[in-house]
């Protein structure tokens, strides 16, 4: 009986954490905010040693400019913007499928 009503609070407990979370769509080629294709969380990494973290979510650079690397991942349609600078990710910047 006490394994039960252990099951049942939290069954109860994750149903009230999920009303919690909103949900947003994102537009089309873009992932949603925090979901495992944002690279949003890149940001101030090392260059050399987040590049292959990047690679095993899917990415693959397509182009550069300077210190600039689009990243696209083909099965999602998701692109980012890399901007490195003193060996770290400055800036991460999440695009539609069509700037990659």
């Amino acid at each position: 009986m006490t394994r039960t009503l252990t099951i049942l609070a939290a069954v109860a407990a994750a149903a009230t954490l999920t009303g919690c979370v909103e949900e947003t769509a994102a537009p089309a080629g873009q992932p949603s905010v925090g979901s495992a294709y944002d690279l949003k969380a890149f940001e101030g990494a090392r260059a050399g040693q987040a590049e292959m973290g990047i690679q095993s979510l899917g990415y693959e650079a397509v182009r550069s400019e300077g210190l600039t690397t689009w990243w696209f991942n083909r099965s999602t349609g998701a692109c980012a913007r890399i901007v490195t600078s003193d060996g770290r990710y400055s800036s991460v910047t999440m695009l539609p499928a069509e700037d990659c």
